[in-house]
């Protein structure tokens, strides 16, 4: 069965081509590849971020809060029905630990729940209570498909703690117009094609072996979204009044952004 409730902390790190073939067969020693890396390879990740007309979501969280959550649809496929089985996800932080919750629905009950607010039925009681939590997000927040992202992800879990997760993704694709599944995965680049953003996923310390391989490789800590940096690079792009510190918080007013709506 798929986990459906995740809670832990997440370090984020940058890696250049070159560190990232040094680290991995060191990280082979202690971790083995996830069920999704089948024969030791890369796999796909699509996403729709939800946000409101006037970027209310992804601005709250730039500002670095105590507390921030975003809602997302996710596949591992490309849909090519809207019975296939996909993933709403309602993703919270709360002073640096971050608790994922997601919903397993057909692609047609998931888009009937956002843009309609039906409610799905279920045999499954964790959906169920994952849904109603994803409904009083949706009656607190008027949100739209923004942005889609996709991924190709590389995960590995550890040997002696299977809650022990590092994922490297590359190839971060987003677009802003044609926010389906279904449409599969093109857009934009959204970092050079040689960099590997890799996430340490734990439930307390990072294991001391982890820190003494980082810190010979020189691979430190960094705090990077994707939503968060596409949106950044949106405003830029679109001449946006709004200007971003090194820390995410922004100083001026955007320009809104155009609203889209599903339709099916």
């Amino acid at each position: 069965m798929a986990i459906t409730a995740f809670k832990r902390y997440e370090q984020k790190f940058m890696l250049k081509q070159s560190q990232f073939d040094v680290l991995l067969p060191k990280l082979l020693k202690y971790m083995e590849p996830d069920k999704n890396c089948k024969n030791g390879k890369e796999y796909c990740i699509y996403n729709i971020y939800y946000d409101t007309c006037n970027n209310d979501i992804i601005e709250h969280s730039l500002s670095k809060p105590y507390y921030k959550e975003k809602l997302r649809l996710r596949s591992y496929s490309t849909p090519t029905s809207f019975d296939d089985e996909v993933f709403l996800e309602l993703k919270k932080k709360i002073g640096g630990i971050v608790n994922k919750r997601r919903a397993i629905l057909s692609l047609r009950d998931a888009y009937n729940l956002i843009e309609y607010g039906k409610h799905p039925t279920f045999s499954n009681c964790m959906n169920e209570q994952v849904v109603k939590e994803i409904e009083y997000f949706l009656s607190c927040n008027d949100v739209k498909p923004t942005t889609f992202i996709s991924y190709n992800r590389m995960a590995f879990f550890g040997k002696d703690d299977k809650d022990f997760r590092v994922t490297f993704d590359c190839n971060i694709t987003t677009r802003r117009d044609d926010l389906y599944l279904e449409k599969g995965s093109y857009g934009s680049q959204l970092l050079d094609e040689c960099n590997h953003l890799m996430e340490v996923k734990i439930s307390s310390a990072v294991p001391m072996w982890l820190a003494n391989i980082l810190s010979e490789l020189e691979i430190y800590k960094t705090s990077f979204s994707k939503y968060g940096t596409e949106y950044k690079q949106y405003c830029l792009n679109n001449k946006s009044d709004k200007i971003f510190s090194t820390s995410g918080s922004e100083y001026s007013i955007v320009f809104p952004i155009q609203n889209f709506c599903i339709n099916y």
